[in-house]
């Protein structure tokens, strides 16, 4: 079962809405749908649409700081110099 829901919003903001929808190929409906369904579930809402690291790749970039802040890292001048470190 379907439901409708009236919403004032900003004319411009919806115009821009419609246009991020429509570049991934989605209506804005289906965006409300899928951000209202999201937040149903997860009782979270995000609010920004900056890519984030997984914990994972946080702890990976992390350590390659520290790898490189202590001069751990080595520099490479071709592929074959990085092939023949590999294999040492």
């Amino acid at each position: 079962m379907k439901t409708q829901v009236n919403l004032k919003i900003d004319d411009t903001v919806k115009k821009n809405a419609q246009k991020r929808a429509k570049e991934l190929g989605l209506s804005l409906s289906a965006v409300v749908n899928a951000t209202l369904s999201q937040f149903a579930r997860t009782g979270e809402l995000e609010l920004s649409s900056a890519p984030r690291m997984t914990p994972f790749l946080e702890r990976l970039v992390k350590e390659a700081r520290a790898d490189y802040e202590a001069g751990r890292l080595e520099e490479f001048d071709s592929v074959d110099d990085l092939v023949a470190s590999l294999n040492k």
